[in-house]
Order: structure tokens, then sequence, then C-alpha cells
């Protein structure tokens, strides 16, 4: 179809606009390294039997990975952007997985006053975020999406599994009080967003909460972190 781009990675296959993809991005889709890292630790770690949630689902790449390995009605996907939510739900109705969950929302540290937030949608969809800093950068969309307090979100869904690619708003996600199921954390963190400062309190947030650094997977900026009593 015109003004479409197909590709296949790990043997999910992806269909976008082409106009919703450029840069970085584009040579990440097209090399098939698109989250890459992510997908990888996922697929050492993740077995059948987990409960897998994405915060920050993205156009629903790891839910279909995670999917083919536990089973579509053990999947749950958060993203925030209007046209990405739906790119995320093609991505997983074509790849034979429609059971997956999807949820509209970003997803905050704390309950926000009259449950929204601005988050700001950018033509690259793995942009877009929450504001860092006073403005927003150049061409943002500001959109008003619902806000999802992560510590009711994360005691409903009851991960046993969690990844979290949120540009930096894992700072706040990270430090709530996670739930007992949880084994598994795989998430992207943004120094540049906050600092090497920032990068301290998320480790010693999650090592107050029974959490290790786990090397088997972890590369760059996606970190694996394992509660220390899991098998």
């Amino acid at each position: 179809m015109a003004g479409l781009a197909h590709f296949t990675i790990q043997g999910i296959r992806l269909t976008l606009p082409g106009n919703s993809f450029s840069g970085r991005l584009a040579q990440a889709l097209e090399s098939g390294r698109y989250e890459n890292t992510e997908a990888s630790a996922l697929l050492k770690h993740l077995r059948p039997g987990d409960r897998f949630v994405d915060f920050g689902a993205g156009i629903g790449f790891l839910c279909a990975l995670a999917a083919r390995v536990v089973g579509e009605d053990q999947v749950t996907g958060v993203e925030a952007g209007d046209p990405t939510i739906d790119l995320a739900r093609n991505t997983l109705d074509q790849n034979g997985f429609p059971g997956v969950r999807l949820i509209h929302g970003a997803v905050v540290g704390a309950p926000r006053p009259g449950d929204v937030v601005e988050f700001g949608q950018r033509g690259n969809f793995w942009s877009s975020g929450l504001k860092k800093g006073e403005d927003w950068v150049r061409g943002t969309e500001v959109i008003e999406v619902p806000a999802l307090a992560a510590e009711p979100l994360l005691a409903r869904l009851a991960p046993t599994v969690l990844s979290c690619d949120i540009e930096g708003a894992e700072l706040a996600v990270l430090a709530v009080d996670m739930p007992a199921s949880l084994r598994l954390i795989i998430t992207e963190i943004h120094p540049g967003s906050y600092g090497p400062e920032g990068t301290r309190r998320i480790f010693d947030a999650l090592s107050r909460q029974g959490f290790a650094y786990e090397p088997d997977g972890s590369r760059g900026a996606t970190v694996v972190f394992r509660r220390i009593d899991s098998v």
C-alpha cells in the first residue's frame, strides 16, 4: 500500500506510515536493530507463565515478542501517544496477537490533578514523552492524555516482568512500591534527562526493594534489575 513501509524484525512484522519515522529511527528499523537490546534482554529472561507489562509500548514490538513466549492474554502494553497506540494495535493484530491488552495513557509516579497530563507527540514516535525541563522541544505537538499512577496500575496488573522505556519518566515511576509479583525489570535509562544523580536514585530506589543489577541482558542504557530472592 502506498505510503506504508514494511519491516520484519525478530520475526515480528511491522507496518508503519512513511512519515512516522526518520533519522536514527529509520536506520534502526531498516537495519533490524530497532529495540534490539531490550528485545535481547526480554528473550533471555522471559519464560512461559510470566505476566509481561510494557510501559511505553510504542508500536507494540516488545509486546508481540512477549506474546510469542507467554501467550497474548498474559501481555499488557501501556502507551501514551494517540497515533502510536493505533500502530501498536496494528502490529499485534497482523502478527496474530489481537488479545494483547493495550492501555492508553502516560505512566506517572504519582496521581495528577484531573487524572490527565500533557504529553509531547513528536514526528518520530520514539522521541515522544512528558516535558523535560522548562520548555517543549520545537516541533512538539502537546496533547492531553490520561495520567496513570504507576503504583495502583502495577498492583492491578501484577506483572512478573516489567519493561519500562518512557523517555526519562522512569525516574519517578521506578521509585514507587513495586508489587510482590515482580521479579524482573528491563528499563532504558536516560541520564541526559536527569544526570548521574538521577541514575543513582533509580538504582537506590530499586535496591531498597530488593532488586539488584543483572548483567545478563544489560547493555548500554538498557539495564536489567532482578529481585534478589527470585529463582
